[in-house]
């Protein structure tokens, strides 16, 4: 089975060399050439275009920023929808706009191709390590098709509906991830503030009823906890900008389902504050500096 891997950034990378070490033949396109190199060291086949990747793949994996990246993708002049082979299978992992996410794979499925929604959570640790959580939405059918390869990136598979309900889904989680972090962050502040060693008070935490993911796996306080962003500077891993992507996509979700989402909209606010003083492209644990009166 031939796969075509197109977007090698902190997520994509590692998951497409997990199927190269699972021996699948793999063909890869991104738009940073160290990111192609990287893949081809690793003996994938570098491509030159995303049409030139996908022309003969059996399935077609993509991992792209934001909607219109994947919409461009799929729909546009050349795109994959254009250049694949009739009847390959299409999965985007990236996490964008359910609309979105509908309108490329209603596209894809009249023109013959079978297609799921299938964004990650895990983070780049995951990734690399292959346990990262698939969120799907599309035909049963293309998710069984889908499973070997998915299995091979990931620990759990779950088929949360429709088209378009794997971008939910994720989005949700994604919300909860953002408040987690920012109340994570701000009671560890308060703790050193008071005086308190942030990783005494980390670990009573994490053995009472305030442990959650961040804390016990993301530790956002410098020292806490190694191989994490907070203990490299916040280089790498899930950037502001992207937590403030996912909150804005659940602030338009919660719109159109008129739900009440108070948290989730602060949340957005207080990221956007923090991108704009500087701390997009750092981790999204990062947003520990501003609530310490630091950034």
């Amino acid at each position: 089975m031939k796969i075509a891997f197109i977007g090698l950034g902190n997520m994509g990378a590692p998951m497409a060399l997990n199927l190269l070490k699972a021996g699948y033949p793999l063909s890869v396109f991104d738009l940073v050439p160290s990111a192609l190199k990287l893949l081809a060291d690793a003996g994938a086949i570098a491509a030159v275009s995303a049409a030139a990747a996908v022309r003969d793949a059996d399935v077609v994996v993509s991992m792209l920023p934001a909607s219109a990246h994947v919409r461009k993708l799929y729909l546009g002049d050349g795109g994959v929808l254009d250049a694949a082979k009739p009847g390959a299978l299409l999965i985007d992992s990236s996490t964008i706009a359910p609309q979105a996410a509908r309108e490329v794979a209603e596209e894809a499925h009249a023109k013959g191709f079978a297609m799921i929604d299938a964004p990650v959570s895990g983070g780049t640790a995951g990734a690399a390590a292959g346990t990262l959580t698939f969120i799907v939405g599309g035909p049963a059918a293309a998710l069984e098709r889908a499973r070997p390869l998915l299995e091979k990136m990931g620990r759990n598979i779950f088929h949360a509906g429709t088209s378009g309900a794997g971008q939910i889904a994720k989005i949700c989680n994604n919300m909860l991830l953002g408040i987690q972090m920012i109340g994570t962050a701000e009671a560890i502040s308060l703790g050193v503030a008071s005086g308190v060693d942030a990783r005494v008070l980390s670990d009573i935490m994490a053995k009472s009823s305030g442990r959650n993911w961040a804390l016990e796996l993301y530790n956002p306080w410098p020292g806490v906890m190694d191989n994490v962003p907070a203990s490299r500077g916040y280089s790498g891993g899930f950037g502001t900008d992207l937590m403030l992507k996912d909150l804005g996509l659940a602030q338009e979700a919660a719109a159109a389902a008129d739900a009440a989402t108070p948290l989730g909209a602060l949340a957005r606010e207080l990221y956007q504050r923090h991108s704009q003083a500087g701390s997009g492209a750092l981790d999204f644990s990062s947003i520990v500096q501003a609530l310490a009166g630091k950034g």
